[in-house]
């Protein structure tokens, strides 16, 4: 990667130049224009860090997640509803929940592609996506931020194709991935192809995280394929359906505080007295 830590920006010192209005609260920095070897392109990466992380020396989970542009600001989100990761992490915080999040902006036209790991009807590149995630960028988010780089503390999410892909880096990488948030998941690519990778995946001890709304395709295969593999309600799988939920930004930001609740369960800061 050949991105250097000089690089690293605030957010608003990196948008300032463009006169809108963002709406990015705490401590959001830029990795401006990230080089992919598996794609050949250059993206921004978004890196939240903890309301705490200035003051301690502690090292923190983190949460890969996808679709960059519509995490944190509503300037650059899709139809201007973002999924307010930053208010969420600061709310969350005080409960004890925190955490670093990364957020990946995806290849533009490219997305259906990139987020696709079941190539058929339409092209897909997903593996190549997993690997910039596993090989390329989270090697350089660990060297440069105070990461907690094991299986247990890692994750990665998104919603609809993002929850696809997200599912799939899970069983794919389960060398990298214990956590796992899937909003939404497009479970109709390859013809449900994701729930049979599921199950004859090797299985992954981790925690699995899974929603939709009652007025989008449903996500029950999905959860059921997981429950015959051994995950199991308030242990290790969550699975909500939201009444009268659409397939939108502002339902997933409404269902992500629970989702990081369940999701930070394991790593929830109980005394700060030694940080």
């Amino acid at each position: 990667m050949t991105l250097e830590p000089a690089k690293i920006l605030p957010y608003l010192e990196y948008m300032k130049s463009d006169g809108r209005a963002h709406t990015v609260l705490g401590d959001v920095r830029v990795l401006p224009q990230v080089w992919s070897p598996q794609f050949q392109n250059k993206r921004d990466v978004l890196v939240y860090v903890p309301l705490s992380y200035r003051t301690s020396k502690a090292r923190y989970p983190v949460l890969y997640m996808h679709d960059g542009q519509n995490l944190f600001d509503a300037v650059t989100a899709y139809a201007g509803h973002d999924w307010r990761v930053d208010e969420t992490m600061e709310r969350l915080s005080g409960e004890g929940y925190e955490a670093i999040v990364v957020g990946i902006y995806h290849g533009g036209e490219q997305r259906l592609i990139e987020y696709n790991p079941f190539p058929g009807k339409f092209p897909g590149r997903g593996d190549e996506h997993v690997a910039f995630v596993c090989d390329t960028l989270k090697p350089f988010v660990d060297a440069n931020f105070r990461t907690r780089p094991e299986h247990a503390a890692t994750g990665v999410l998104g919603s609809s194709m993002g929850g696809l892909i997200s599912l799939y880096a899970f069983f794919r990488r389960p060398d990298i991935f214990g956590l796992c948030g899937a909003m939404s998941p497009s479970l109709f690519v390859g013809r449900g192809a994701i729930v049979q990778y599921a199950r004859a995946a090797q299985f992954n001890p981790g925690r699995i995280y899974l929603d939709n709304g009652t007025q989008e395709p449903s996500a029950r295969p999905m959860y059921e394929a997981l429950y015959e593999r051994g995950y199991r309600a308030r242990r290790n799988l969550k699975y909500v359906t939201e009444r009268s939920g659409k397939h939108t930004e502002s339902a997933w930001a409404r269902r992500l505080p629970n989702a990081l609740r369940f999701l930070l369960k394991e790593h929830k800061i109980q005394d700060r007295k030694d940080w």
